[in-house]
């Protein structure tokens, strides 16, 4: 034996143990995987609507916060500024990019801006325009996440019903005497893990939709409130009074 031998053994039994640890499954992975086969292919269409609908709801919850539809102060921030006078072009573009309330506001001091002498009328025409593009926005997804809270069920139903194909197809009279027991019990595990992961998918689904649904109606209403305290003050520029 070589003496560059001695002093690689250590080194290639290290990286041996370190591929061995790799390539073994922890036992976690291993159930997860088991139950995936023994659900059958029916657990596949269940398995990528709860990833898109894990994505829509962390998407949602980064999107329908406070700070970034409706920030508190911002209101009596853009009265203060176009208390004495209009804000140039450059600050209105800076305050729709700044949030959904934002967008909204500058809506109506853009129309103000281009027309003097509009009405009434048409500034709150101009605010409900800028008001429905602002709930559509903030509606984003949630058909999407309602339609997953709907589907996830009954795409559990039909792996219910596949699994129960398999039980019948292991008692046919081809089968022999007492059926066929392996068959009988892969129909009864893809029956119950697409049942349960159906409802699984669907409760925590339906739960956030209606959860996002009312941070939607709330911002809604801020949103028309934040309008209407708008209107007459934008009025004076127009040279009207409310």
């Amino acid at each position: 034996m070589r003496a560059g031998d001695v002093g690689d053994a250590p080194a290639a039994r290290a990286a041996s143990r370190a591929i061995i640890r790799a390539t073994q499954k922890s036992p976690e992975e291993t159930l997860l995987f088991s139950i995936i086969q023994a659900a059958g292919w029916p657990i596949w269409p269940l398995l990528l609507c709860s990833v898109v609908a894990l994505a829509l709801v962390i998407e949602r919850f980064a999107m329908l916060r406070a700070v970034r539809v409706t920030p508190p102060r911002l209101l009596d921030e853009v009265m203060a500024v176009s208390s004495k006078q209009l804000p140039s072009p450059d600050v209105v573009t800076k305050l729709a990019a700044n949030s959904v309330l934002g967008m909204v506001l500058a809506s109506g001091l853009r129309a103000v801006i281009g027309d003097p002498k509009l009405t009434e009328e048409g500034l709150r025409i101009a605010f409900e325009a800028a008001g429905r593009a602002a709930v559509h926005r903030l509606e984003r997804y949630l058909n999407t996440l309602g339609t997953i809270a709907a589907a996830a069920p009954l795409l559990g139903l039909l792996g219910t019903v596949i699994g129960m194909i398999e039980i019948f197809g292991s008692q046919a009279p081809t089968a022999g005497v007492g059926g066929n027991p392996e068959q009988l019990a892969h129909g009864i595990s893809i029956a119950l893990y697409n049942t349960a992961f159906g409802l699984i998918v669907a409760i925590p689904s339906l739960m956030f939709y209606r959860y996002f649904r009312g941070k939607v109606d709330e911002f809604a209403i801020e949103l028309e409130q934040s309008a209407e305290r708008m209107v007459p003050h934008l009025m004076r520029y127009a040279g009207r009074t409310v």
